[in-house]
């Protein structure tokens, strides 16, 4: 994929709980992106600055409204993004690409269907988790609730899942000492995940509420993680510690997660906000 040097694209910033994006459509202009140009537009100094670009696409089959493809700051594609999903919602419809509050949405892991809500609110359904390991990816000779993670010279206890992406869940006592940057980076490259993971750290309130810190793959900790929250509420609802629906809390605002147990699709339920537009020349 190339978009030619000194090409002109219109841009759409936006954030969900401050995980925050560059959204372009793919529809109404020509949009191939090169992982350097990613790179570039993701760079807080000479770039757009954000988390992860969107691009909204026209679908490639024929039950769905549209696709949706997300790339990390450091250039790789990615399956899914919670909080972006959320984001893609708002802006095809604050763009009229579409008039109707359910969307079909394509995704690199499959279908998803978000929902905007009367109060601004959107939800979306983000399908079933998944516990095999082969499904994570993750290297372990059987599926268990939970797994013995050696990392330098410690063992951590971590549940493992996907949800539509690779997620290491933790559960800590203090999330405020908890050493992300430097615990959630061994995690994310540990060579039991092929292809990385997304690496949680949650404090238990109560049973319906948690607080959150996520280092995700490729971009490293962000003010919000919606597939991580997605995760770690289904990883404490697995292990009794906590009961649907969970809130939450993350340094960029509180998510709602709903989920009824095995085989069962997850809920989340959150912001998403328009910050500018602007045009940006490759």
């Amino acid at each position: 994929m190339n978009t030619q040097m000194g090409t002109r694209l219109k841009f759409t910033k936006m954030h969900g709980l401050g995980n925050d994006f560059v959204v372009f459509d793919g529809i109404g202009q020509i949009v191939a992106l090169t992982a350097e140009q990613c790179r570039r537009i993701a760079d807080r100094h000479f770039g757009i600055g954000c988390d992860q670009i969107l691009l909204v696409e026209k679908p490639t089959r024929g039950d769905v409204d549209f696709r949706y493809r997300i790339f990390n700051a450091d250039g790789g594609e990615v399956e899914q993004c919670g909080n972006g999903a959320r984001c893609f919602v708002r802006f095809v419809r604050d763009k009229g690409l579409t008039d109707k509050t359910a969307i079909r949405v394509e995704t690199a892991s499959g279908v998803i269907e978000p929902r905007l809500l009367a109060n601004g609110q959107v939800t979306v359904d983000m399908g079933a988790p998944r516990f095999a390991p082969a499904d994570i990816p993750f290297a372990a000779e059987a599926e268990a609730m939970t797994y013995a993670l050696k990392v330098g010279q410690h063992v951590i206890d971590i549940a493992a899942l996907s949800m539509g992406n690779p997620h290491a869940v933790l559960r800590v006592n203090d999330l405020d000492s908890a050493p992300v940057d430097i615990l959630g980076a061994a995690i994310e490259s540990h060579a039991r995940f092929p292809q990385r993971v997304n690496a949680g750290f949650m404090q238990v309130l109560t049973p319906h509420d948690i607080r959150l810190r996520v280092y995700e793959r490729g971009a490293g900790e962000t003010l919000a993680c919606g597939t991580g929250a997605c995760a770690a509420a289904v990883a404490g609802i697995r292990q009794d510690w906590l009961k649907s629906p969970v809130s939450v809390h993350t340094r960029g605002g509180d998510l709602v997660i709903e989920w009824a147990g095995k085989d069962q699709p997850v809920y989340m339920t959150g912001p998403a906000v328009t910050v500018f537009e602007g045009e940006i020349e490759l």
